[in-house]
């Protein structure tokens, strides 16, 4: 009986013994095939930020229809850019439909025409026009007005992804990369780097709504203050996730004004009695 336990107690100590050794060695292959990659989120993250300022060029894609389309055509207006690829079926399907929350959310308070969308795949061989459709429609946003998802050949993808500051490298799962999206300006240069798979609302709108409501004074004179009047009552309301126009703080502004024209009425008043 003694025997047994010891034999049973020894079958155990070599069981684990074996077990711990199996997930040292898995855990040096994993590491390998991790730094096989080259890639480094903090290189990453660097080589992103360093972007901002950048101007982006004019570059040729192909639409889910399979004609050309020029980024050029966007210019005029902000723009949003997300790079993902097709095949990944857990984090690129994840960071699209939560990005489409929060442009739903951005559309709703800045206007549908304001801004455009395009999400590029980079595994050009994989990421043909018709797999960015069935994408798109798998998620549910091939109908979002001026959203647009687009394939590219290998040279279109390595200067645009270069140009956006944005590094994926292949691995044992598809591909590393970070979860961003890219601000531009209506004059083409790059405004912020968001990241995260669940993209925070403010993270993103707060940007457009800049960008949108920054008229110059070209514009005209009362379309200058309107837009004005937009950026500071267009608030985030985080119980419904939603932005609003606020118009107390417009109201505000108006009593403001009157009462400063009232106390300027009272002092011309005066001094016109004290003469």
């Amino acid at each position: 009986m003694a025997s047994t336990s010891r034999q049973d107690r020894r079958r155990a100590g070599n069981t684990r013994f074996h077990r711990a050794l199996s997930a040292f060695f898995l855990a040096i292959l994993l590491g390998a095939a991790a730094a096989s990659t080259g890639y480094d989120r903090g290189d990453a993250l660097a080589f992103s930020q360093d972007a901002i300022g950048r101007d982006l060029a004019d570059y040729t894609l192909r639409g889910t229809d399979g004609q050309l389309f020029d980024l050029d055509q966007l210019r005029g207006k902000p723009l949003v850019i997300s790079m993902i690829y097709t095949s990944c079926h857990h984090i690129c399907p994840a960071i699209t439909r939560n990005l489409g929350e929060t442009i739903d959310v951005a559309q709703e308070a800045l206007g549908e025409n304001t801004f455009s969308v395009i999400t590029v795949g980079f595994d050009w061989k994989v990421d043909t026009p018709d797999r960015m459709r069935q994408f798109a429609a798998g998620l549910g946003l091939d109908d979002v007005p001026n959203w647009h998802f687009l394939a590219t050949d290998a040279g279109v993808v390595d200067n645009l992804s270069d140009n956006l500051g944005f590094i994926f490298y292949p691995s044992a799962k598809g591909f590393d990369h970070l979860a961003q999206a890219t601000v531009i300006d209506a004059d083409g240069k790059i405004y912020r780097q968001v990241y995260g798979v669940d993209v925070e609302t403010t993270a993103l709108v707060e940007p457009l709504k800049e960008l949108v409501f920054n008229t110059p004074r070209s514009a005209g004179f009362l379309e200058h203050w309107v837009s004005t009047f937009k950026l500071f009552c267009t608030v985030y309301d985080p119980n419904s996730d939603r932005y609003r126009f606020d118009y107390s703080i417009f109201t505000a502004i108006v009593v403001g004004i009157l009462s400063l024209g009232l106390v300027a009425v009272f002092i011309v008043r005066e001094w016109r009695h004290a003469k």
